[in-house]
């Protein structure tokens, strides 16, 4: 143990007649400690939140989207094998997107219609296979010959439909008659609802099979976008620019963090003022360090100047009130880190808090890494380091014969 490190080990150690100071040493460290264990619970909850948005969004959405300036368009066949002889693409689908109304017995609503290929398992929330696919799209004979559909939950709610009931899909895309515009109309089978977990998505998206779809909206043979998945969801970007060959024009691409750019960036945004919020509990703390180290100096004065009268040097003195200091903020980040990952492991093995419907997650989403940890250590250690500096050069400036002489 060096000489600085031990004098300031002793000034820890407070007396009788100095335990004010001690008391604001002990709210210093504690200060320290909430401040850094709420950081890593609350940018713990920030980082799993954005995770599970994004789990929900890859779950209906294709990583990658190539579509076409003109709209729909049809000989598509060479560039889905064109796609799929390529290493890092797991698989790509056809997509035919569509605007309707839906109309059952009791309600009708607006619709998103997406025409899927049963045969590419790609295309559905929660990765229904093919065999699946062709039985839930399908004409059976149960449902009276009608191809099915499949719908969000809340939208199957909406229109007030259970599995088994049959609507009407209605576009604009119809023929002209003597009595006007006769809109394009189809009756669906409801064969499976199903839940993504974003409203946005559950209330307004509907399946059904890629003919059918191509015959609602006279498209025929023609779609508007290819889906394509990959298997590193965040190599998303050199896998798109690999792809060069295939997007030239009337051709672009577009991923899932360009589409959903907007969302991501909001919680970004919301994770880092939550960081900046939370460290001015840091701050407040940092702040009583240096009030308990300015009070210790004018309590050591004879101290100071007897240790200066020995021969320590003003880098001595000033190392010894860092190091009193550096001790209290190490105290404090450490328990504070370490409150804060058992907290995370608590909320993430245990869901005991409950979030209202308001909410997509029913419990509060953890999800605890490393690297943002140690970021929010070092900013803690920083910041105590900071607040010694000044306290520390006022006691290396005492001079001894005055702190003798009035101490």
């Amino acid at each position: 143990m060096t000489f600085e490190l031990f004098i300031a080990g002793k000034y820890l150690k407070a007396k009788r007649k100095e335990g004010f100071i001690s008391l604001i040493t002990f709210l210093s460290v504690a200060g320290v400690t909430v401040g850094v264990m709420a950081l890593v619970v609350v940018i713990a909850v920030m980082s799993g939140a954005e995770t599970d948005f994004r789990k929900r969004i890859l779950g209906v959405e294709p990583h990658i989207l190539l579509m076409n300036y003109t709209g729909k368009f049809d000989a598509y066949s060479s560039i889905l094998t064109n796609l799929d002889q390529k290493d890092q693409i797991k698989g790509s689908a056809p997509i035919l997107f569509a605007q309707a109304m839906i109309r059952s017995s009791n309600a009708f609503s607006g619709v998103m219609v997406r025409g899927i290929d049963p045969d590419k398992g790609f295309s559905l929330v929660k990765g229904l296979g093919p065999e699946q696919l062709k039985k839930l799209l399908g004409t059976k004979p149960e449902n009276g010959n009608l191809p099915g559909i499949i719908l969000g939950r809340e939208l199957a709610n909406i229109i007030g439909v259970t599995k088994g009931d049959k609507v009407i899909l209605m576009t604009p895309n119809g023929f002209i008659s003597p009595m006007g515009h006769i809109p394009s109309m189809k009756r669906f089978a409801v064969t499976q609802t199903f839940d993504s977990g974003m409203y946005e998505y559950d209330s307004t998206l509907a399946y059904v099979h890629l003919k059918e779809a191509q015959k609602l909206s006279n498209a025929k043979n023609k779609i508007s976008a290819i889906g394509i998945w990959i298997d590193d969801v965040f190599n998303v970007k050199p896998v798109k620019d690999s792809l060069s060959d295939i997007s030239n024009y009337p051709f672009y691409l577009r991923d899932w963090m360009e589409i959903n750019k907007s969302l991501f960036s909001a919680l970004k945004l919301e994770k880092t003022a939550m960081f900046i919020i939370l460290t001015l509990i840091i701050l407040v703390a940092a702040f009583n360090i240096a009030s308990a180290l300015i009070m210790m100096v004018m309590e050591k004065t004879k101290d100071i100047a007897v240790l200066k009268a020995m021969g320590a040097t003003n880098k001595t003195i000033r190392k010894i009130f860092i190091l009193k200091g550096m001790i209290i903020g190490l105290m404090g980040t450490c328990i504070g880190t370490i409150s804060g990952v058992v907290i995370c492991f608590v909320l993430k093995r245990y869901d005991f808090i409950q979030l209202p419907d308001a909410y997509p997650f029913s419990t509060l989403p953890v999800q605890l890494e490393f690297l943002d940890v140690i970021v929010i250590a070092i900013c803690a250690i920083i910041i105590c380091f900071f607040s010694t500096l000044y306290p520390a050069y006022k006691a290396s400036k005492m001079d001894p014969v005055e702190a003798l002489r009035y101490g």
